[in-house]
């Protein structure tokens, strides 16, 4: 995986020197203005920003600052890797791709097969909050299925009145035809729950991505690349209900044009 944006350009320097406890913003500027602040062996000047995986020092002593706040990623997942934590057949992990911070995890599952929106934090609280099923957090699929076949109207339907699955059954909110497949949305987050709910219904799936989980959106990432969250993102990510509907129907057409 290559690439990374941070919201606006990444944290602002003297920022995170303050944060830190260094200095004052203003103390922070005048050590960046002096030449006595470097960011991965660079002497920094005013201006610069940082992502949490930057080495910050300050007249060579190294500024930690992991653990004062919780942090958020929105990553890209490419397919073919794992999202778990250790994998003892050595395939590729998304956390190898991140930044090193301690703490930092996954927020549930994406299986190595599927691509799109995966959620990392050190925030164990909205780790719970968006996997516990109880808080019913939407998760929205773009599926490509077997020979580009669109499920009939029928079988959509069936998706939403609910197949069995081994483990139970299961209901999709909504489920719409999307060219050579269907867009399905959920409520839970089962191991390959959209794979065996189409494939219940006669249509195997050969691709599926993931594009929306709450009120955030992929939006134009590219595979592999990935982005801060910022208090606004965790805002609608949280509470899909507020997002204005502009900006909803926005998204949404972005999405289509990507992916419809």
């Amino acid at each position: 995986m290559t690439g990374s944006r941070g919201p606006d350009g990444g944290e602002r320097l003297q920022k995170r020197l303050a944060r830190a406890g260094v200095a004052s913003r203003r103390a922070a500027e005048e050590l960046i203005t002096a030449g006595r602040v470097t960011v991965n062996g660079e002497v920094a000047t005013l201006g610069r920003t940082v992502t949490p995986g930057d080495e910050v020092r300050v007249d060579g002593a190294l500024i930690e600052t992991a653990g004062l706040e919780s942090v958020t990623f929105l990553l890209y997942k490419p397919a073919g890797y794992v999202t778990t934590a250790r994998d003892e057949y050595g395939r590729r992990n998304v956390l190898s791709a991140m930044p090193s911070i301690p703490g930092l995890h996954p927020v549930g599952r994406l299986d190595r097969d599927s691509e799109g929106l995966l959620l990392l934090t050190t925030d164990g609280q909205l780790t719970l909050t968006l996997t516990h099923p109880r808080y019913g957090h939407e998760k929205a699929y773009r599926a490509w299925t077997a020979g580009d076949e669109v499920p009939t109207e029928a079988e959509l339907r069936r998706l939403e009145e609910g197949v069995e699955l081994e483990d139970g059954p299961a209901r999709a909110l909504s489920a719409r035809p999307a060219h050579g497949g269907a867009f399905v949305t959920l409520g839970e987050g089962r191991n390959r729950q959209v794979r065996r709910m189409l494939d219940a219904i006669g249509h195997p799936v050969t691709r599926l991505l993931r594009y929306r989980v709450g009120g955030l959106w992929l939006g134009d990432l590219a595979p592999g690349e990935y982005r801060e969250l910022s208090s606004r993102d965790l805002h609608d990510l949280l509470n899909p209900a507020q997002v204005p509907r502009h900006v909803w129907e926005r998204a949404e057409r972005e999405m289509l044009a990507r992916w419809g």
